[in-house]
């Protein structure tokens, strides 16, 4: 077992389910201590009790005090984060002649102020240890529009906007910061958008999954696997010239 991030402090938004929880185990069998959080305690708990080393904390992404207050505990009990994983989101279409302000705010609040906040509340561990380690999950809808989707799409382009900014901010500097940009992933998200699609459109279930296999390049699912391999090359050793960069996990060209 390679232990290249033996007594590192990791922290996982959204770390309790799919691709979350592999980027969390992944660091965790690398020999990182791992602090996951998410909204639901009991999810948290089963992740954590079916892996060494992965520490749960209820902390809602979306509420200041919340990320605020639960990093500070974490800091606490584990030291200064140094790998940074802002994963947590939700994905739902709805069309702009469909959308209201509380849809539109719900979105950016989870999925783009969540991801502030988070990195916010991590940075001042970086910069103390000189060394780190932030990673946004965005989407290949952050590098193009989604048809039905353009507060998701929004939110997912801000994720890489506030990337790039921090990258430039931080360069020369051993702190790096990247973008992962998945295509469908086979997680719960894609089984709630399954039935979501399902009732949109007026088709079965079998008929909406496929049109989201469809949109992956190599027309089929990609694994949470697949992205926790993506994320252990940019947290690893020699990965410090890797800065600033999507990286698209797609199936072929977008």
């Amino acid at each position: 077992m390679t232990t290249d991030l033996e007594g590192r402090h990791a922290l996982v938004t959204g770390g309790g389910t799919g691709i979350g929880l592999a980027i969390a185990q992944m660091l965790a069998s690398r020999g990182a201590k791992v602090t996951i959080t998410g909204r639901r305690g009991d999810v948290l708990d089963n992740a954590a009790a079916g892996t060494p080393g992965l520490h749960p904390l209820v902390m809602d992404v979306a509420q200041e005090a919340s990320v605020v207050q639960g990093i500070a505990e974490a800091i606490a009990a584990r030291g200064p984060v140094t790998i940074c994983v802002a994963n947590a989101g939700i994905a739902e279409g709805k069309s702009m002649g469909k959308m209201d302000m509380a849809f539109w705010r719900n979105m950016m609040a989870i999925n783009l102020d969540g991801a502030y906040l988070t990195v916010r509340e991590c940075l001042g561990g970086m910069l103390a240890e000189g060394w780190g380690r932030t990673i946004f999950m965005s989407s290949i809808a952050g590098l193009k529009g989604l048809k039905g989707a353009p507060a998701y799409t929004a939110s997912k382009h801000g994720m890489i906007g506030l990337m790039r900014g921090l990258s430039e901010e931080y360069m020369g500097s051993e702190l790096t910061f990247n973008a992962i940009c998945p295509g469908y992933v086979d997680t719960d998200i894609v089984a709630r958008n399954t039935e979501s699609i399902s009732a949109r459109a007026g088709i079965d279930a079998e008929q909406a999954r496929a049109m989201m296999v469809k949109s992956n390049r190599h027309k089929r699912l990609i694994t949470p696997a697949e992205v926790a391999a993506a994320a252990e090359w940019l947290v690893g050793p020699n990965s410090g010239s890797v800065n600033g960069q999507t990286l698209e996990i797609a199936g072929g060209q977008m």
